[in-house]
């Protein structure tokens, strides 16, 4: 993936998403974003995508502890729905460093990693990197 046109957030965390809208601007790590604040809200945004026949985004940054739908129920969603087999790549995005939940996002073939927050400049970069040699 030479560029990433867009990236998507799913995370519930206003300051969080404002922080990382910014890392993204400085790092110039996509063309455009989209922000959801929980698992339902990301699958029914990216279902309504997927039906207008939009540009769906190349990565996906999801937070694992949500309100309404969380990380986990997204995952299992996005393969239900088949959402899994349009590549995009998506990377568990947590401040969880327990073992059991890295390896649980791990055993999802449609996860492409697992980062731990806080995410910084030196994280986005390696990010985008990583993105281009997939």
């Amino acid at each position: 993936m030479p560029e990433i046109k867009i990236a998507c957030v799913v995370d519930d965390d206003p300051l969080y998403n404002f922080g990382i809208k910014k890392l993204f601007e400085y790092s110039s790590f996509s063309e455009d974003n989209l922000f959801y604040k929980n698992g339902q809200e990301a699958i029914d945004g990216l279902s309504k995508i997927i039906e207008n026949g939009e540009t769906l985004p190349n990565v996906i940054l999801l937070d694992i502890n949500m309100p309404i739908m969380n990380g986990w129920q997204f995952l299992e969603e996005f393969k239900n729905r088949g959402m899994d087999i349009h590549g995009i790549r998506i990377f568990v995005v947590s401040s969880s460093i327990n073992q059991d939940e890295i390896d649980r996002a791990n055993a999802y073939d449609y996860v492409s990693g697992y980062i731990f927050k806080p995410l910084t400049m030196d994280k986005i970069k390696d990010l985008k990197e990583k993105l281009a040699n997939m």
